[in-house]
């Protein structure tokens, strides 16, 4: 009881905030192949997503239009579709049922997939910067995806030149971030995604601190001359080795010596 109440006052302010559409409107958002929202209320037992578009249209995604990629049976994997429940998902409209006196959509992110990945391969170029939002994190790799449910793959190595033990270190589901296109492949339309360049040289980023100032740094990284402390994203000093720090623990620290010209920097761990 408690589960439906909360659901009702969701929807209560999500209507709030949308419009009504008129046929009209419905019609000519699917001539011109334009993107509308959907609010996912629930997935059925077969995969089919379940919602509403607007303030009170019934809409359906059926399994086969949840996604452009489709596993070896030729179906759109599961994966595609269970977390979607409650999310609101970008699609475009594939067919306007009338019954009765009401209306209800089929739609597909498919399609919208599909018109992305096409403007992709007329426009896409390596150095150019999008927007995107993580999807997923592994040791090795985040997954963003960069428009429409297009993912693209940033790999641990092109996050920082840091050195570090996971990429959720970085990077958390759902967070939004800007990417740079490190490669483009047009026959398989596999995108490699780069974050680095964007944070700025060593150059750049130690302007910001002089020899003596006190600052926070987090614990990156063990060699046998020392510890590495990140200051900042992409930019790392090296301390002496302390006992009782741990990977990614918060530490205070002592800049000793900035040497620009070997692009080192020397600590003091001092808290």
């Amino acid at each position: 009881m408690e589960e439906e109440t909360n659901k009702q006052d969701k929807n209560k302010k999500r209507t709030k905030k949308i419009k009504r559409y008129s046929i009209e409107q419905l019609e000519k958002i699917k001539k011109e192949q334009q993107v509308i929202d959907m609010y996912v209320d629930e997935v059925d037992e077969s995969l089919n997503m379940i919602g509403v578009v607007g303030s009170d249209i019934k809409a359906i995604i059926p399994r086969d239009e949840a996604s452009s990629i489709v596993g070896e049976d030729g179906l759109v994997e599961e994966k595609h579709i269970i977390n979607k429940k409650g999310k609101i998902l970008h699609t475009c409209i594939k067919d306007i049922l009338k019954i009765d006196d009401r209306v209800e959509l089929i739609l597909s992110k498919k399609m919208l997939e599909l018109k992305v990945r096409r403007w992709m391969y007329m426009h896409l170029k390596e150095g150019m910067k999008l927007k995107g939002v993580v999807v997923s994190t592994t040791e090795y790799a985040a997954f963003v995806d960069v428009g429409g449910g297009v993912t693209g793959i940033l790999k641990i190595q092109d996050m920082t030149d840091l050195v570090l033990q996971h990429t959720s270190d970085m990077f958390k589901p759902g967070q939004r971030i800007e990417v740079v296109v490190k490669k483009y492949d047009r026959d398989t339309g596999r995108i490699e995604l780069s974050y680095k360049e964007l944070l700025g040289t060593f150059e750049e980023n130690v302007k910001k601190f002089k020899e003596g100032d006190i600052v926070e740094g987090i614990i990156r990284n063990r060699i046998k001359s020392g510890v590495f402390v990140e200051l900042k994203p992409n930019l790392v000093g090296l301390a002496e080795h302390v006992n009782g720090i741990e990977y990614g623990q918060k530490v205070l620290v002592s800049i000793k010596r900035i040497n620009v010209e070997k692009k080192k920097i020397k600590l003091i761990i001092i808290g």
